[in-house]
């Protein structure tokens, strides 16, 4: 995080980047880092800013995109269909991830705001460009792809082999340790996903996932206000009933 600030600081006296940009938070840990300052003018110039509301669909599976995206505060629910109408969650996105595959015109999941989010949009063709002329920007999207699919076998271990207990505690770390990209490990967080769709992520009932976090709660594992609210007085603690080593 200190490096974050340093950078930070160092923006303010870099009267070549776009005003936008210097107070986005995202930029630095986001795709947008890897730009020059002329790049990112020139990504800025057809940047839009919006806040989308909980529940809202960003684009559907199977849709042509015409759009990518930063997230720059909130969390993105991603999710599958069948052609029977049956569905599951298979990930989440939080800040500054990049929302979008370049040089993929359909979209081969849907994309919904789990929680109240901040986006910057840019044209998949001004995307798609930079990726050419930015060896950088090129990098970073790898390494992003990269990230999430050792996140995404980490999952399956998760599904696979750890215990009801042991699935919402990771689920609660991975909460903890994605909310607030700009803080690191929060210990005091709203959850982003009802119970239902906690259910649905982690393949339980809602009565189990109600009864684990009963059994958490009472073994002062974490502290829960007001049925969203939760409270991890010791991460370490949390990683151990989660199986993290």
């Amino acid at each position: 995080m200190q490096i974050v600030s340093e950078q930070s600081r160092k923006d303010i006296h870099n009267s070549d980047i776009p005003v936008v940009c210097l107070a986005c938070e995202a930029r630095h840990g986001g795709v947008c880092g890897t730009l020059t300052p002329s790049q990112l003018t020139e990504l800025s110039r057809h940047s839009t800013r919006r806040r989308v509301d909980p529940g809202s669909e960003m684009v559907g599976q199977g849709e042509t995109t015409s759009n990518y995206a930063n997230i720059i505060r909130g969390v993105v629910k991603l999710s599958k269909m069948l052609s029977d109408g049956r569905q599951q969650i298979v990930g989440l996105q939080f800040a500054p991830d990049f929302m979008g595959r370049p040089f993929t015109r359909e979209s081969a999941l849907s994309a919904e705001a789990a929680t109240g989010i901040d986006i910057c949009a840019f044209p998949r063709a001004v995307v798609e460009r930079l990726v050419t002329e930015a060896p950088g920007l090129e990098h970073r999207l790898h390494e992003q792809a990269l990230k999430e699919l050792d996140e995404a076998r980490d999952w399956m271990l998760t599904l696979g082999r750890k215990t009801a207990q042991e699935k919402v505690a990771s689920f609660l770390y991975l909460i903890a340790t994605h909310i607030d990209p700009e803080h690191g490990t929060a210990t005091e967080f709203d959850l982003p996903l009802s119970r239902a769709d906690i259910a649905d992520y982690l393949g339980l009932t809602i009565e189990t996932v109600s009864r684990q976090v009963t059994k958490l709660r009472k073994d002062g594992v974490i502290r829960v206000e007001n049925s969203r609210r939760v409270i991890v007085p010791d991460i370490g603690r949390l990683m151990r009933f989660a199986g993290i080593d």
